[in-house]
């Protein structure tokens, strides 16, 4: 027999930052809430029992007989929604949603909502500070900081949101003031079965937009559905009405809008190619907000990036080393080498890559490796897959560790060269997580003599 919708039943399937959100949420509500995580002793437990000592949890192995008690499932981001028991509610005619549905049917203010496979996370930052700085009251978050649901009740006039298909999967109508997918490149293939239904996931990002912010260097950025868009454009060498782009002269390369100069990429706080594409999504975004475009550019001059996102450490032996550590897929490391590759001389990148690789294809790796690549120093468990696609376009040494990694990148780099942590790789097999590995890169390099 079919659960009845109307008695709200609802089961949050995951706990952690997310889930403890979503508990708060709804019980401010008043509705019944339960809580199921897969683990003996999920992040935040003790947090739970001690707020909330009434919701029941289910802990251990998720039970379809369990979940179909209820009439809505509300998923953290880091639990695939086709898990049998999830599967079996949604059959029984349980709603499946997210943190980020329940926040779009609430949100005070007009959302900017930004993903993408690469740099979403410097521009959103970028965004929300280009909105603090023009005196706007912001609230930063989603797929980064604080969770969205925690962003609500602090008087905020604008939100600036950070999602992943992950969150988008369980989003049915965001209706975001701006919206954009900045690019598509495979990752995260351990839980999509194939590229498309990872780019369906992100298209949903747009459902309900009024503005779609469309990389016109990505054709994946545009909107399937764009009937009801207004589209604002950036692009490299793409100087057109609308759009935001790139013109050389005797100066050097300028940012453009329309037919105006802004101001020159050398002018820009954050370093690489791919960054100067990611300060034309943020201008485009803060456009659609509102902002005023002097503040923005004055923001762009002076916004000097993230840890780990193509961090400058430092420079040893005529050798610079940057730490991006966050270049957990293939296209974020593709475009850092191709962005980071040394403009004059000999100069070549020494890439330090490996770790669990989430399915991809390393295939696209070997293009910008044989025209930049002094090097490539692998680790960690898919080490033997990242050499067989690229042992044809530079010489590949094997380490055993980040020490190792570190070693034999140095014996290998020639003055003029950048030695690279870019791993395309996810980094739960030897460290805690992507920021635990570049805070450990950076810690050595910095302990170099």
């Amino acid at each position: 027999m079919s659960v009845i919708a109307s008695d709200r039943r609802t089961l949050v399937v995951g706990l952690g930052k997310t889930g403890l959100s979503c508990v708060r949420f709804l019980q401010a509500q008043g509705r019944s809430v339960a809580v199921a995580d897969s683990r003996a002793e999920p992040p935040g437990l003790d947090t739970l029992r001690a707020e909330y000592p009434d919701v029941p949890v289910l802990l251990g192995p998720f039970q379809p007989e369990r979940f179909t008690a209820y009439s809505e499932l509300v998923v953290s981001p880091g639990i695939a929604i086709s898990e049998p028991a999830i599967a079996a509610a949604a059959e029984n005619g349980a709603r499946i949603r997210g943190d980020i549905d329940l926040f779009a049917e609430v949100a005070e203010a007009p959302i900017v909502a930004i993903t993408g496979s690469n740099g979403k996370t410097t521009v959103t930052t970028l965004v929300g500070e280009m909105a603090r700085a023009a005196g706007r009251r912001v609230e930063v978050g989603g797929n980064i900081g604080t969770p969205a649901l925690d962003l609500l009740g602090r008087g905020a006039d604008l939100y600036v949101l950070e999602l992943s298909s992950f969150q988008l999967e369980t989003t049915t109508d965001l209706g975001a003031l701006a919206a954009t997918i900045l690019n598509i490149s495979d990752d995260h293939m351990d839980r999509y079965p194939n590229k498309m239904a990872y780019y369906q996931a992100k298209q949903r990002i747009y459902q309900g937009a009024r503005h779609a912010i469309v990389n016109l260097d990505d054709a994946l950025s545009t909107p399937m559905a764009r009937d009801t868009l207004r589209f604002i454009c950036y692009g490299f060498h793409r100087v057109n009405p609308e759009t935001f782009s790139t013109r050389d002269d005797d100066e050097g390369t300028w940012i453009t809008w329309g037919l105006d100069n802004l101001l020159l990429t050398r002018e820009l706080g954050l370093i690489g190619h791919h960054n100067v594409s990611n300060v034309m999504a943020a201008l485009a975004l803060g456009k659609a907000a509102g902002l005023p475009m002097p503040v923005m550019l004055d923001v762009a001059r002076r916004f000097r990036g993230l840890p780990h996102r193509c961090e400058f450490i430092r420079t040893l032996d005529g050798v610079e080393y940057i730490n991006d550590s966050k270049g957990t897929n293939v296209g974020a490391t593709v475009s850092a080498i191709e962005s980071l590759a040394p403009a004059s001389g000999d100069g070549k990148v020494v890439l330090i890559a490996g770790g669990e690789g989430k399915g991809a294809d390393f295939a696209p790796l070997e293009a910008p490796l044989s025209l930049h690549g002094r090097a490539a120093v692998l680790i960690g468990r898919d080490a033997p897959l990242l050499a067989s696609a690229i042992g044809h376009a530079v010489p590949v040494v094997n380490a055993s560790s980040l020490d190792d990694a570190l070693a034999q990148a140095r014996r290998l780099a020639q003055p003029g060269d950048r030695v690279l942590l870019s791993p395309a790789c996810a980094s739960f097999d030897m460290f805690r997580d992507y920021e635990d590995r570049g805070d450990q890169f950076r810690q050595r390099v910095e302990a170099l003599s």
